[in-house]
C-alpha cells in the first residue's frame, strides 16, 4: 500500500510541477518579451505577470518543502519548521488568489456598464483600486498569519511535548502524524482567509451577469446586433471569471473534504491529498487564462506550429 502510494504521490507532484512550471512560466515568458519590444505593459498584463510568477514561487515551495520532508525528515521534528513552512504557503498561496481576484476585479470595471456614480468613480480610477485591493489583501495576509501563528502556539502548549517526545523514536511514532496533526490547526484557519477572495469575484461576476442582461436588454430596445462589441466583451470577462470560480470552488471542496478526512483515512493518504490539491489549483487555472487571453492564445499556437515544423523537420531528416 505505501509503495502504490508514494508512486501515485510522485507521479501526481511531477506532473502538477511541470505543467504548473510550464504553464505559469510560459505567461511569464509572453508577458515579459512583449514588454520588452513594446517598452510598455498593459494593466491587465501586468497582473498576469504577477500571477505567474506567484504562482511559480507556490509550485516551488511545495515542491522544496515535500522533497526535505522526504529527504531530511528530522527537520519537521521541531515546531519552528512547521510555522516557516506554512507562512511560506500562506504568503505563495495568498499573492495567487489575491492576484487572481484583482484580475476579475478588473476585468468587471473594464467590461460592466453601470450609471451608478460610485461604480464610475471606480470604473474611472481601476489602477487605484487595484493597489487598494492589494493593500487590503496585505492587512487580511498579516491577520491570517497572525492568527495561524496564535492558534499554533496554543497547539503546541496543548498537546507538542508529548508529540515531540514521542517523535524522538520513529520507530514508535510516525513522522507523518505531526504534520497531520498540524493540518488541524492550519487548515480550518486559512479556509476562513481564502473564503474572502472567493467572495469578491463571486460579487464581481454576478454583478458582470446583470450588467450583460442590462446590455442585452438595450441591445433589443435600439434594434441592434445582440453579439456586438460590448457584448463579446463582457463573454470573454465572464468565462474568465467563471473558470476562477469553478477551478477555485473545486479547490475549496478538497480542503472541505480534506478536513472531513481526519482520522478516517491514513496520516499519509491525507499529507498527499493535501500537497497534490494544493498545486492543482496554481496549474490548471494557469492554462484557463492562458486559452482566454487572445495575445497568450496566439502564442501557444505559435509554438505549437513551431514544435509541429521541427517534428515534421527531423522525421524528413530522419528518413
Amino acid at each position: 500500500m505505501n509503495n502504490s502510494v508514494s508512486f501515485i504521490f510522485a507521479i501526481t507532484l511531477f506532473i502538477e510541477v511541470v505543467t504548473g512550471t510550464l504553464g505559469n512560466g510560459f505567461i511569464a515568458l509572453v508577458n515579459i518579451t512583449d514588454w520588452v519590444k513594446r517598452g510598455k505593459i498593459s494593466s491587465v498584463d501586468q497582473i498576469l505577470t504577477a500571477l505567474a510568477f506567484s504562482r511559480l514561487s507556490l509550485v516551488w515551495s511545495v515542491l522544496i518543502c515535500i522533497l526535505a520532508f522526504k529527504l531530511c525528515p528530522h527537520l519537521f521534528m521541531n515546531s519552528e519548521m512547521l510555522i516557516v513552512t506554512e507562512v511560506t504557503w500562506i504568503v505563495n498561496n495568498h499573492f495567487s488568489i489575491w492576484l487572481a481576484t484583482c484580475l476579475s476585479v478588473f476585468y468587471f470595471l473594464k467590461v460592466a456598464n453601470f450609471s451608478n456614480s460610485l461604480f464610475l468613480y471606480l470604473k474611472w480610477r481601476v489602477k487605484k483600486v487595484m493597489l487598494v485591493t492589494l493593500v487590503v489583501s496585505l492587512v487580511i495576509l498579516i491577520l491570517n498569519i497572525v492568527v495561524t501563528l496564535e492558534s499554533t502556539h496554543l497547539w503546541i502548549d496543548s498537546s507538542a511535548e508529548i508529540m515531540f517526545d514521542s517523535l524522538r523514536n520513529l520507530t514508535q511514532f510516525p513522522r507523518a502524524l505531526l504534520v497531520t496533526n498540524s493540518s488541524h490547526v492550519f487548515l480550518p484557519t486559512n479556509s476562513m482567509f481564502m473564503f474572502i477572495p472567493f467572495t469578491v469575484s463571486l460579487v464581481a461576476f454576478l454583478l458582470l451577469i446583470f450588467s450583460l442582461c442590462k446590455h442585452l436588454r438595450k441591445m433589443q430596445v435600439n434594434a441592434k446586433q445582440p453579439r456586438d462589441a460590448g457584448t463579446m466583451a463582457h463573454m470573454k470577462a465572464l468565462k474568465i471569471g467563471f473558470s476562477f470560480l469553478i477551478v477555485y470552488a473545486i479547490y475549496l471542496l478538497f480542503i472541505v473534504i480534506e478536513v472531513l478526512s481526519f482520522g478516517l483515512v491514513e496520516d499519509v493518504m491525507i499529507i498527499i491529498f493535501d500537497y497534490s490539491s494544493r498545486l492543482a489549483f496554481p496549474t490548471s487555472h494557469s492554462f484557463v487564462l492562458i486559452l482566454g487571453n487572445s495575445k497568450l492564445r496566439r502564442a501557444t499556437l505559435s509554438v505549437l506550429w513551431w514544435l509541429r515544423c521541427q517534428f515534421k523537420d527531423t522525421n524528413t531528416l530522419g528518413y
